[in-house]
């Protein structure tokens, strides 16, 4: 158990975690785990990855909101990509679990840099505002949407992460849709994403809820 003088820290990381996901649609999820051990001080990598999963979830939740509202959420596209990601989600979950915490979180950092660094490129292909999956784009966007989720389902299960960070450039490569409806629609798979590692994590008894409650009250000031 924490101690409750380190609960502030938690109410600051969920500010934090809330303030990037509802800007970027992405980036809480990965601050969250190395937040909770470095900062708020969870001792177990595993637990923090539990509970940023179930904050993130929530967080990212109650950030769609203002994203759908605005027509910014591509829903077919996330759906497809979300329920991929989701069963790539529980495959990488039980992995996830069975490695050596440390482990875990130096391939975490690795991820962290390889990522970062993708992102630096330019993209090469034009925007395509109007880009929706329906019977005619199908054919083009299914074969792309689907392995993209599922690869950053089980990276997201695995790491114990909404995924965002990796969702949003996938999204974009994939459909071409631009960046605005790119972070809407992130917010719809980082929430089944987190939803389903946190589920997981749960079962196993790897969340500290006295936490996961402060990350929420402080993502909630984030998101605002």
């Amino acid at each position: 158990a924490l101690d409750f003088a380190v609960l502030p820290a938690a109410l600051g990381a969920g500010a934090l975690i809330g303030l990037l996901l509802g800007m970027v649609g992405g980036g809480g999820s990965i601050l969250a785990v190395p937040l909770l051990v470095y900062v708020v001080g969870v001792a177990s990598p595993h637990v923090a990855i539990g509970t940023a999963a179930v904050g993130v979830a929530v967080n990212a939740f109650a950030s769609m909101i203002g994203h759908a509202r605005a027509g910014w959420v591509k829903w077919p596209c996330a759906g497809v990509f979300a329920l991929a990601g989701a069963i790539g989600a529980v495959l990488g979950a039980e992995l996830g679990k069975a490695i050596d915490g440390q482990r875990l979180l130096a391939l975490f950092g690795v991820l962290m840099i390889g990522v970062g660094l993708a992102m630096m490129r330019k993209r090469r292909t034009a925007e395509a505002p109007d880009v929706r999956l329906n019977r005619a784009s199908a054919a083009v966007l299914l074969p792309r949407l689907l392995p993209g989720g599922l690869g950053v389902g089980l990276a997201a299960g695995f790491f114990g992460i909404g995924g965002g960070f990796l969702i949003v450039p996938v999204l974009m490569m994939a459909t071409a849709m631009p960046l605005s409806h790119a972070i809407g629609t992130s917010l719809v798979v980082v929430t089944a994403l987190g939803a389903t590692t946190a589920t997981s994590y749960a079962l196993s008894g790897l969340v500290d809820w006295v936490v996961t409650a402060h990350l929420v009250a402080g993502g909630a000031v984030g998101i605002v």
